[in-house]
């Protein structure tokens, strides 16, 4: 991955243990994938996955590779969890930046919207299942139990 400064600029490399092992800064995406109703679908994580497993995360996620943009690792994502292909970054709309902390293991982040109907391909490795949810729905499920989801998801929505 690259390892970024405070601003968000190129420092160096290093590999995913190390940035996650000596907490540096480095890049991260997450695409919540809108239905026309308005629903959100959320992923829930493999319990193979060594952050968060079995937990409700964004529709997809996943760090940028080195000498990636946010924008081309979005579209690499939605392609490898979920099976959706877009026509390129123009088909994602910037909605959220996060910058690193704690809730983000030190990432900054780029949380990006599209509308998608479905169905969706799940990688198996990456993903046990997944579902639609309202706003109200996610909402009071992450009210009422909050430990089901994810500490990014949390954080983002």
């Amino acid at each position: 991955f690259d390892v970024v400064d405070e601003h968000d600029r190129v420092v160096g490399r290093a590999t995913r243990a190390e940035v996650h092992e000596r907490r540096l800064r480095h890049r991260a995406v997450h695409v919540l994938c809108f239905d026309r109703a308005g629903r959100v679908f959320l992923q829930r994580r493999s319990m193979l996955k060594d952050s968060a497993p079995g937990r409700w995360c964004a529709s997809c996620s996943g760090h940028v590779d080195a000498g990636e943009d946010y924008e081309t690792a979005a579209v690499r994502e939605l392609a490898e969890e979920i099976g959706v292909i877009v026509p390129g970054p123009q088909a994602l709309a910037r909605w959220l930046r996060l910058e690193p902390r704690r809730e983000t293991g030190m990432e900054f982040v780029w949380v990006y919207r599209v509308e998608h109907e479905g169905p969706f391909i799940l990688h198996p490795a990456e993903i046990m299942d997944g579902a639609w949810f309202t706003r109200d729905g996610l909402a009071a499920a992450l009210r009422e139990r909050p430990r089901d989801f994810a500490g990014s998801f949390r954080h983002i929505w």
